[in-house]
């Protein structure tokens, strides 16, 4: 039975218990940024129906972040779009102008982002010192009023406004993303 707390809250919890640093680290940087989020508390989300119960309470649809790589792992993405949406490698490699994207390691995402496989997030951004890894956002996350993710665990997923997002968080941690518009499968 997946759990989600009923309660959605504003900002960060009151207290670091049972918390991961690389949570609180994502609390302290959209606070120091003056980032206003809601914040809905649950068991692991590593998929997208847990995620479309998550949604019920935190009002705004959730977003699929995907960590991809070149072939020679020499370049990296984080890929944000619909949660529904399927994503098809040849629609994102073609407008990227690169060929043969695939899923990068965990331990590539672990060392990039400082985030687990399952929770993928636009905060991990702010691991990547090097600016190695490239947002991609498809153009209905780009477009959206709210922008949801992880704070770098899949057991918390927060909401912030779009505003925020590209005028104070993608600059503040050296990030221009990318924007595409991939198809709908449905729709080709």
């Amino acid at each position: 039975m997946f759990y989600i707390n009923p309660t959605k809250y504003r900002g960060r919890p009151l207290t670091k218990e049972m918390r991961l640093a690389e949570e609180m680290a994502s609390y302290d940087l959209l606070d120091s940024l003056a980032i206003g989020f809601d914040r809905v508390d649950h068991d692991h989300a590593d998929t997208i129906e847990a995620c479309h119960e998550v949604e019920k309470v935190l009002g705004w649809q959730v977003c699929k972040n995907l960590f991809l790589c070149n072939r020679q792992k020499t370049q990296f993405y984080l890929l944000m779009l619909e949660g529904d949406k399927v994503f098809k490698t040849k629609d994102l490699s073609k407008q990227l102008g690169v060929s043969r994207l695939s899923f990068a390691t965990g331990e590539d995402m672990e060392h990039m982002l400082g985030c687990r496989p399952g929770s993928a997030t636009v905060l991990g951004l702010m691991n990547d010192k090097e600016n190695a890894v490239q947002l991609v956002m498809d153009k209905p996350i780009y477009d959206a009023p709210f922008v949801s993710c992880h704070p770098c665990t899949s057991t918390s997923t927060l909401t912030i406004s779009r505003q925020d997002l590209l005028e104070k968080l993608l600059p503040a941690i050296g990030h221009t993303p990318i924007v595409v518009d991939l198809p709908d499968p449905e729709e080709e």
